[in-house]
């Protein structure tokens, strides 16, 4: 298993569901990552005929691919996501060509993946995927999390990027939210849709795999958050919904909800109120990991507030609020409006939070965020 050196994210990362880039850093973006048609499919001469593909072999693979914070899987359709999961990340280190193969399994002609926010199509998304692999070799480590709710799943690990010019690895971590579905056939379980990484500076780069049409709906998409309006009522789970809702069904899990939209709504009354309030959602030896490094309470709350010197953040509404055990993932929308000029935009934030009991409530006592 590879050992993380650094918290950082690579410029192209990896799905463990077949090919779906992970939150890149817009300065590791490749500069020859393009959509062109002449884009040459890369295959490993050492791949095998042959790929991982069993629903029999789950604690084979959790032995070679381990959890490092594991969290209750305890429905029949949760272990086919979680064996789904662990056959993605051995038939991707095995090579291009099982990769491919075991993509023609996991999805469907209609299974979509949004890459930093570009919503694409399969195809798309496997062209997106062979570019990429022109400059960099990847190889898939650990599972930090794999939190499974209902028929969604949200997953953070590590990964090794190495340029295939230069040589130079560089270690990084992913997070995804992928939508899953039993189609009741011989193939079973599958991919519907899934989320890798949040809309970064590449985001008009893979914006050219789409076409026009798909452009201006997914633009569309995004003047339709910046134009939501917060509604105006007491009650925090009408005022930030989850527009992908998973069962919040333990004393545990209602705890952790309760804490999660509380920062929501003291995040949208200002700084001031949300510095308050930080006192009590975060336990005072919180560690924060950003792309960047890995704060302090103090210097997270600093860094908050330099933010808020220049642009208006609101915090609008979830996409997915998964929490198992003590431990939440959330994907949810954001506007950003620049004070200086006052432009409005749209945007998305991953956030993987470690809970622990505090009297009647709950604090985060780490969280990773990108």
């Amino acid at each position: 298993m590879m050992k993380m050196k650094k918290i950082m994210v690579t410029g192209v990362a990896m799905s463990i569901l077949g090919s779906a880039a992970g939150g890149a850093d817009a300065d590791n973006v490749p500069s020859d990552w393009s959509s062109s048609s002449e884009n040459t499919v890369i295959t490993d001469e050492k791949a095998p005929s042959t790929i991982s593909n069993s629903y029999e072999n789950t604690k084979e693979l959790i032995r070679k691919f381990p959890v490092m914070n594991p969290t209750p899987i305890d429905t029949e359709l949760g272990k086919d996501i979680q064996n789904r999961l662990l056959n993605g990340f051995e038939n991707w280190n095995r090579g291009y060509d099982a990769w491919k193969a075991w993509g023609d399994i996991l999805y469907t002609e209609d299974s979509l993946y949004n890459v930093h926010g570009v919503k694409l199509t399969l195809k798309e998304y496997q062209d997106s995927m062979n570019a990429m692999l022109k400059t960099s070799d990847i190889q898939m480590g650990n599972f930090n999390n794999m939190i499974v709710s209902g028929d969604w799943t949200a997953i953070r690990y590590d990964i090794s990027t190495i340029n295939r010019q230069t040589g130079e690895a560089v270690d990084g971590s992913v997070m995804e939210f992928v939508h899953f579905k039993d189609y009741g056939d011989k193939l079973g379980t599958r991919v519907l849709e899934g989320w890798a990484g949040t809309k970064g500076a590449d985001f008009a780069e893979l914006s050219n795999f789409q076409t026009e049409e798909e452009k201006a709906a997914q633009q569309a998409e995004l003047e339709k958050i910046i134009n939501t309006s917060i509604p105006d009522t007491s009650n925090l789970e009408k005022k930030y919904p989850v527009a992908y809702p998973t069962p919040i069904d333990t004393k545990m899990a209602k705890k952790i909800q309760n804490a999660i939209l509380n920062d929501f709504d003291n995040w949208n009354q200002g700084y001031d109120a949300w510095a308050t309030w930080a006192d009590t959602y975060y336990d005072s030896n919180m560690q924060y990991h950003t792309n960047s490094g890995t704060m302090t309470l103090e210097k997270y709350k600093d860094a908050v507030k330099d933010a808020a010197e220049s642009t208006d953040v609101k915090r609008i509404y979830f996409d997915n609020m998964l929490i198992s055990g003590d431990w939440a993932a959330i994907h949810y929308r954001i506007t950003n409006q620049d004070l200086t000029t006052g432009e409005k935009t749209a945007g998305d934030v991953m956030q993987f939070l470690h809970f622990a009991e505090d009297g009647n409530g709950v604090k985060v006592v780490e969280s990773w965020t990108k």
